[in-house]
């Protein structure tokens, strides 16, 4: 074997002559790779760079970029190294202030991966607390109210349900966003112009059976549009065993 397995540093042999050599190599790939920092995504080298400076090859690369699509870029002695990502390599997007994910082939964004629901502790018996996002889309809205059924689940403890209008509500002059006995519990009088928002936040709240989100029109019933929302919430998780 001349290099190790994750990170491609090569190795010294046994009665190498010249070891500095590869000793260094192997820093300086480490180096780069350790605690990934990308400046930014480029689909060609820029202007000028500085010792150490590392991008992420755009896809449409070009110039000394080509073929290098996906990888690395790292700017060393005067030249660019190219580093290929490998399954869970991370990477800090400092353009962008996003962190990103090496998987199934490609980069992704760290965020995306984690999916709705996060164990944030757990014991040894296996009992775990959790944060939960669950979101739902009401399209074509018509009637006095819609509602999102059964969107915060039983045992939750929400401290939040936001909104955002995706296209212009028709029909009503605002709408509220509520439960069926709390009408505008996470907001009221929301913006029905496409892109207006709302963070619903409250007091820390237990529910105690599955329960919808109702958006309730105000000045007429709706007629179209779309709204998002969100439930921001924790959950309990018992002992396995």
């Amino acid at each position: 074997m001349s290099e190790t397995a994750r990170l491609g540093l090569p190795l010294i042999a046994a009665a190498q002559a010249q070891k500095h050599v590869t000793h260094n190599e192997a820093l300086a790939r480490l180096d780069a790779l350790a605690h990934l920092r990308l400046i930014e995504e480029r689909q060609a080298p820029p202007a000028s760079a500085g010792e150490g400076d590392t991008f992420l090859v755009a896809s449409g690369a070009w110039g000394d970029f080509t073929g290098h699509e996906g990888k690395a870029a790292h700017y060393s002695g005067g030249a660019w190294v190219f580093y290929p990502g490998f399954e869970g390599l991370r990477a800090f997007l400092a353009s962008e202030g996003r962190l990103l994910v090496f998987s199934g082939g490609g980069w992704r964004d760290y965020a995306a991966l984690l999916g709705p629901q996060m164990v944030l502790a757990r014991s040894g018996g296996g009992a775990t607390a959790g944060l939960s996002v669950l979101e739902a889309t009401l399209s074509g809205m018509s009637g006095a109210h819609v509602e999102a059924p059964d969107l915060i689940p039983d045992r939750a403890v929400v401290f939040a349900v936001s909104c955002r209008t995706l296209t212009t509500v028709t029909g009503a002059a605002s709408y509220d966003c509520g439960l069926s006995s709390e009408r505008s519990k996470f907001g009221g009088a929301l913006g029905i112009s496409a892109g207006a928002q709302n963070a619903g936040v409250i007091g820390p709240t237990a529910f105690y059976a599955p329960t919808s989100v109702r958006l309730s029109a105000n000045g007429g019933n709706f007629t179209g549009g779309a709204v998002r929302v969100a439930v921001q919430c924790l959950i309990a998780g018992v002992p396995a065993a």
